[in-house]
């Protein structure tokens, strides 16, 4: 039988955002148990086509990237702008020549091959939420495959918020063309059939869990932690709770400008949840980045920061983690945690997909639809409307009621586990 040929769109491991490449993992994770010979290649955006070596659910995969470049330089044969142009123009210049046009560019050939394509959009980046700009480049690669007439399935993903009239009209063209949108909460199922006037049983749009859930966490072959060594860390009586940091959040966002319109100084909200933690409930902090890098925005940044202004206040007491660990690694390191706190979803996830109980500093709606999903939505603490005092009372609610929350997650992530990696049996 010939082997299926699989684009995945949205998602790589090329990046510093472990929450996109937990996306990643788990395309790669329930694609690989369905189609376990096929063909599957990254096209996403860079200066080089080069071939990834990873590990994903105890297979050894080499996914090439087919890159696309998203610049001012049209002219590049593989700007993505340039390859929407030619694959339209293709439509209209007759069969042969057409044929012609495909086979002389690398990279419309590969796309012309592909039997099937999936996109991930980073998780919550169909949306005009982070910018025009960064919903065109997210955009385009499935406009060009929807162009090209290319079956296009949206993976688990938060669709929207759209505010502008040019993106949702966009996104609405896209959603339409393709095959299947699969919505990662149940309201992101009624709102996408509204927008696309669907019944409200249409199976177009169906609902399924967060691909992070299924990432496999996998022991570092070091871990760097500052303030404790890691062998103490089973040696203490205290909770351990882990404490995720946004850089993004920190920073007041891309503009610099509470850009996520919080109600609540985040640094203050920050510095709030470890004195309380610390010093009413008697627990030890693990700060803990999703998002590394040395960038301003990036959680490693974050929590260096927070930590090199408390250590002094609560030496002992405090610690973070240091270095670079990919998705699996760093979900290993959040399971030594009694309890999580997250201003990052995918941070949570590694924690609740694990049974540990976890609160989500949420900045999106898309915390909450995941969050419902598997019956915790009562441990989102929302800080574009919550005061800290309020957060806080979410965040010590939950500490009294761990062992129950832990008891409900160890029943509801099988079931969502077992949903996600039977995904493309409900397709064919």
């Amino acid at each position: 039988m010939k082997k299926k040929k699989i684009l995945l769109l949205g998602a790589t491991f090329n990046t510093d955002n472990m929450g996109v490449g937990a996306l990643a993992d788990g395309a790669l994770t329930i694609l690989t148990k369905k189609y376990a010979d096929a063909d599957i290649s990254f096209l996403d955006y860079g200066k080089e086509s080069i071939a990834t070596q990873v590990n994903v659910a105890g297979k050894n995969l080499s996914v090439p990237l087919v890159n696309l470049r998203f610049s001012w330089k049209i002219f590049l044969p593989n700007n993505v702008a340039y390859l929407f142009v030619m694959a339209i123009l293709t439509k209209f210049v007759g069969q042969n020549l057409g044929k012609t046009l495909i086979e002389k560019n690398r990279w419309l050939k590969v796309i012309n091959e592909a039997d099937i394509a999936v996109a991930v959009s980073g998780g919550d980046s169909f949306s005009d939420i982070y910018g025009l700009s960064r919903f065109f480049y997210v955009a385009f690669p499935p406009l060009l495959l929807t162009v090209m007439g290319k079956k296009l399935i949206f993976l688990p993903q938060t669709i929207g918020p759209l505010k502008g009239r040019l993106s949702s009209a966009i996104a609405k063209f896209l959603m339409r063309r393709a095959d299947i949108i699969y919505s990662r909460d149940i309201e992101g199922v009624r709102e996408t059939r509204l927008q696309l006037n669907l019944k409200d049983n249409d199976a177009k749009v169906r609902f399924c869990y967060d691909m992070g859930f299924v990432v496999e966490p996998r022991r570092p072959n070091h871990i760097d932690l500052i303030g404790i060594q890691e062998s103490d860390l089973a040696l203490t009586t205290r909770p351990l709770i882990g404490l995720n940091v946004s850089g993004l959040l920190l920073l007041g966002g891309y503009n610099k400008k509470n850009m996520f319109n919080l109600k609540v100084d985040y640094q203050e909200l920050i510095d709030c949840i470890i004195k309380t933690l610390i010093e009413v409930n008697q627990a030890n902090i693990l700060l803990v980045p999703h998002v590394f890098g040395d960038q301003e925005e990036s959680d490693s940044f974050a929590v260096f920061t927070v930590y090199e202004r408390l250590k002094d206040q609560y030496p002992d007491r405090l610690f973070y983690v240091r270095g670079l660990y990919d998705q699996n690694e760093i979900k290993y390191i959040i399971g030594r945690c009694d309890f999580f706190i997250g201003s990052r979803m995918h941070a949570c996830i590694g924690a609740l997909s694990q049974s540990i109980p976890a609160i989500g500093i949420s900045y999106s709606q898309k915390f909450l639809g995941v969050f419902e999903s598997i019956g915790v939505g009562d441990l989102i603490a929302d800080p574009r409307q919550l005061t800290i005092e309020e957060t806080l009372s979410i965040i010590g609610k939950a500490l009294t009621e761990r062992e129950e929350i832990q008891k409900h997650l160890l029943g509801a992530i099988p079931e969502a586990k077992e949903k996600i990696l039977n995904l493309f049996n409900e397709i064919e």
